[in-house]
C-alpha cells in the first residue's frame, strides 16, 4: 500500500518502523515527511521509509493511505490543507487518517470539508519523543481506536484496519465523544495533573522557583518520577491535547477537585484526622485498581 506519514516524531516513526519489521517486504511503500529534515534522513538511513519527501506535495501525491502524524492542532491544519491546496495532488480515491489523541474537533474538521476520514488513536506512547525515541514494537498489543468520519467508505476502513493490523495492534471502534471523555480520564487529565504538580512544589509559570524546591529535589524518588512523568514530555503536544479536547479535560479536573476537597476536609477535621477514614480511602483507591487488573 502506498502509504505516506506527515510528520515523525514518536508515533509516526513508530508506525513506520512497525511497517518495517513486521511487513512483507515490497507489501507496503512508506514515504515520509517533516516539518524537520534530520529525522527523515536518519528513517531513510534505517530503511523504515523508502521515500523522504522534500516537500508535503511530493509527499501526499498518489497515496493510497495519509497518516496525519503530527501534533494535534498541526493534524487540524494538515486537513484544512489536504482539502484546500493539496487537494489537486490526491488521488481520487485516497483514505485519510491521524493518530491525534482528540478525536471529536478532527473529526467534525474532516467531515465538514467531506473528507473520506476515519480518526485514529493508537493508545501507546513514551514521555520521550521524536524519530529517535520510535519503536517497532510500541502499538503490540495496544488499542488503537478508531472513529468513522461521516465520508468514510469501505475501502477507508479496510485501509485502517490493514495499518492496525500491520502494526499489531488491536482495533477499538468508538464514537469519538466516548473516546475523547474516556481519554480525559486516564490520559490528558493525569497529564495537566502531572504538570500541576511540578508547579505546585518547584514553581508555576510568572513565579519565582520555589524556595524549598532544592531540598525537596534532593529527597525525589521513584514516587515523585512517576507522578511527574507525563509532565517530561514535549510541550507542544501536551498544548494541541489540552486545546483540543478542553471541555472534558476540564471536566475531569473538576472531579479531581472535588476529591481534593474531600482529602483536604478529612485532613483538617476538627480534632485531628481520623486514621480510620483515611485508611479507608486509600484502601477504596486500590480495591478500584485491583478489579481493573483482575479484568
Amino acid at each position: 500500500m502506498r502509504t505516506t506519514i506527515l510528520g515523525f516524531g514518536l508515533i509516526g516513526g513508530s508506525i513506520a518502523r512497525a511497517i518495517q519489521a513486521r511487513c512483507r517486504p515490497g507489501s507496503w511503500q512508506v514515504t515520509g515527511w517533516s516539518r524537520s529534515a534530520g529525522p527523515l534522513r536518519q528513517a531513510l538511513a534505517d530503511g523504515s521509509v523508502q521515500v523522504a519527501a522534500e516537500t508535503i506535495e511530493e509527499a501526499v501525491s498518489g497515496a493510497e493511505l495519509i497518516i496525519l502524524a503530527a501534533p494535534p492542532l498541526v493534524c487540524l491544519d494538515l486537513v484544512d490543507q489536504i482539502v484546500g491546496p493539496l487537494h489537486s495532488r490526491l488521488s481520487d480515491d485516497v483514505t485519510v487518517t491521524d493518530v491525534a489523541s482528540a478525536k471529536v474537533s478532527i473529526v467534525e474538521r474532516a467531515d465538514a470539508a467531506k473528507l473520506p476520514f476515519i480518526g485514529g488513536h493508537p493508545m501507546a506512547g513514551r514521555e520521550l519523543g521524536g524519530y529517535s525515541a520510535a519503536l517497532p514494537d510500541l502499538f503490540i498489543d495496544r488499542p488503537w481506536v478508531t472513529v468513522l468520519g461521516e465520508y468514510a467508505r469501505l475501502c477507508d476502513g479496510e485501509r485502517v484496519g490493514e495499518l492496525v493490523e500491520a502494526c499489531g495492534a488491536v482495533q477499538i471502534p468508538m464514537a469519538a465523544r466516548d473516546h475523547d471523555s474516556a481519554v480525559a480520564a486516564i490520559s490528558h487529565m493525569p497529564l495537566v495533573v502531572s504538570a500541576a504538580l511540578v508547579e505546585a512544589v518547584a514553581g508555576g509559570v510568572g513565579e519565582d522557583e520555589r524556595a524549598d524546591w532544592h531540598a525537596a529535589e534532593a529527597l525525589a524518588a521513584t514516587g515523585w518520577a512517576g507522578m511527574t512523568r507525563l509532565a517530561r514530555g514535549e510541550p507542544e503536544m501536551g498544548a494541541g491535547i489540552a486545546a483540543t479536547n478542553a471541555a472534558a479535560i476540564a471536566g475531569r479536573l473538576r472531579d479531581v477537585r472535588a476529591a481534593i476537597d474531600g482529602w483536604l476536609a478529612d485532613l483538617e477535621r476538627d480534632g485531628g484526622p481520623d486514621a480510620a477514614a483515611l485508611q479507608q480511602r486509600f484502601s477504596v483507591a486500590r480495591s478500584r485498581l485491583a478489579a481493573r487488573d483482575r479484568r
